[in-house]
């Protein structure tokens, strides 16, 4: 199958698509407020039928852009012009993102790429873009060609959620896909790089920067994993890699080859997880001291083996703080047939293709005694030392693997920076520094009781965050005494005390119990330094 070519074109016609887009009301919020819920609700689950019916008819440029661009419907050159001034049809295909019948105002017009608004919120705020990409197997009716060119989809979006948004000055996208990552880099680092091994990718990474961050010291390299930035020092590294585990099938009959997909999007063409292990051990090589790299990835959980101890020693191989959090755990059935789906086969259309793709899945899983495979955000920190400049001594001395498969609040980016400052800021603070130290409970912190029917004291008392991860933890009478009274008056030991005497306890008891607590919950952003 034939790919078309990545939309291109001069700065100028891009400034004129971006002068025309903004005026046209086709952003997140105006294609919602045209479609209505339930229609925006079935577009989103790949059903078009509402959302034809309802700009059917309708001449304004939402729903013309609507049509022709989400849901791969034929338009009128003369309605095309209309929608987009200073544009129009000619110079939508000089740009490479529509194909025109003819010159006639009714002669048809169809897009050959996905254009559509983009909008998210990360931790330096709300942003609003257009993206533009391949066109999907819901538009097409098509399987995707191996080089496909993904759109900002669920996993993109969570990665650019809770990447740590703080100003830096080199920031690496490494297999930058349509770019998004990398626009959302640009808003606070000074220069990005975006690295891929599809050309075509750059090539859609490339018109996205122009059209959407103009002024952007952005530059895009071709090749392989790491290596176009050998050599080189990042401030934060950001990767959605394609981690996605396919059978490494060598000579298959071609059907359960078509079903499988060689996608470049998703397949770094490695066995099992070896692709996410290659980059969590080696990414620190490009990061300069103190520097951040935050990625995506699927890891399997093997038979007699826990993953914490499996994805830990990809931790203790790479010489870096590290910090894991499985999001989701699929078993291998389900895995399966998630990807099968995501590649365009459907067993009602192709059941030999789906039930051999199945098959080999299935087949490759078990040959690892792979039970489950988890998914999850990977975040590592290169530690610095005071020769680099900073405060450390450049050892490790963040190693954390945690299952959280629950809600979550976004965007996390700032939670999980606050958490990384939190553990710093532990780190150069004994038990007694710790004591010695004034804390306020933040303000997101509420506490649960649960209370036997006609009990005078509760059974169970759980201190719950409402942002970030959403952490409850559940606290003896003591714990839950100290962070209610913890609003920076008293210090650590003079609260312990206090405390202490109330309960009719021993001091140096009850700091036993409650310091690590409290080391816990300072941690995780239940309480902070007032």
């Amino acid at each position: 199958m034939t790919s078309a070519p990545a939309p291109s074109g001069d700065l100028g016609q891009v400034e004129a698509l971006r002068s025309a887009l903004e005026s046209s009301g086709f952003t997140v919020d105006g294609v919602e407020d045209l479609l209505g819920d339930v229609a925006s609700a079935a577009l989103h689950r790949e059903q078009a039928l509402p959302a034809r019916r309802v700009v059917a008819g309708l001449d304004d440029a939402r729903a013309t852009l609507t049509a022709l661009f989400l849901l791969g419907d034929d338009v009128s050159r003369a309605a095309l012009d209309a929608a987009l001034p200073g544009v129009g049809a000619d110079g939508a295909a000089r740009l490479g993102l529509v194909r025109a019948a003819g010159q006639d105002p009714v002669d048809p017009v169809r897009a050959v790429v996905d254009l559509r608004p983009y909008a998210a919120t990360d931790a330096t705020g709300p942003v609003g873009w257009w993206l533009a990409s391949d066109l999907g197997e819901a538009v097409t009716g098509r399987r995707l060609a191996g080089d496909h060119v993904l759109g900002a989809g669920g996993a993109a979006l969570t990665l650019a959620q809770v990447t740590v948004r703080e100003r830096v000055g080199r920031v690496l996208d490494l297999g930058t896909g349509c770019g998004i990552q990398a626009l959302h880099a640009a808003r606070h680092a000074r220069t990005v790089v975006g690295t891929d091994i599809s050309h075509r990718a750059l090539g859609f990474a490339r018109f996205n920067a122009a059209l959407n961050a103009p002024g952007a010291d952005l530059t895009l390299r071709h090749g392989s994993m790491l290596e176009p930035v050998a050599g080189d020092r990042f401030d934060l590294v950001v990767s959605n890699p394609p981690f996605v585990i396919t059978p490494r099938t060598g000579a298959a009959g071609a059907t359960v080859s078509a079903a499988l997909g060689d996608f470049e999007y998703r397949d770094g063409g490695r066995a099992g997880d070896d692709l996410v292990r290659d980059l969590v051990t080696g990414v620190g090589a490009v990061l300069a001291p103190g520097g951040v790299a935050q990625m995506l990835g699927n890891w399997e959980h093997r038979r007699g083996e826990p993953w914490t101890e499996r994805v830990g020693s990809w931790l203790d191989d790479s010489g870096l703080d590290g910090w894991v959090v499985e999001r989701e755990l699929l078993d291998p059935a389900e895995y399966a047939e998630t990807w099968i789906r995501d590649g365009g086969t459907t067993r009602a259309r192709e059941p030999a293709a789906w039930d051999a793709a199945y098959g080999a899945w299935l087949d490759d899983f078990a040959s690892r005694d792979v039970e489950a495979v988890g998914f999850g955000i990977v975040t590592l920190r290169r530690p610095a030392g005071a020769a680099d400049g900073g405060t450390g001594d450049g050892r490790v001395t963040l190693r954390r693997l945690e299952e959280h498969h629950g809600s979550l609040r976004q965007p996390l980016g700032g939670h999980l920076a606050a958490s990384l400052a939190a553990h710093d800021w532990l780190e150069r603070h004994d038990d007694d520094a710790l004591a010695a130290q004034r804390l306020v409970v933040a303000g997101d912190v509420t506490e649960e009781r649960y209370l036997s029917p006609g009990a005078a004291d509760p059974n169970v008392i759980v201190v719950r965050q409402g942002d970030g991860l959403g952490r409850g933890v559940q606290a003896s009478t003591g714990l839950a005494a100290f962070v209610g009274v913890c609003d920076g008056e008293l210090t650590v030991g003079q609260t312990v005390g206090a405390l202490a005497a109330l309960l009719d306890v021993p001091p140096s008891d009850l700091a036993a119990e409650l310091l690590p607590a409290v080391r816990g919950l300072v941690r995780d952003g239940f309480l902070g330094p007032a």
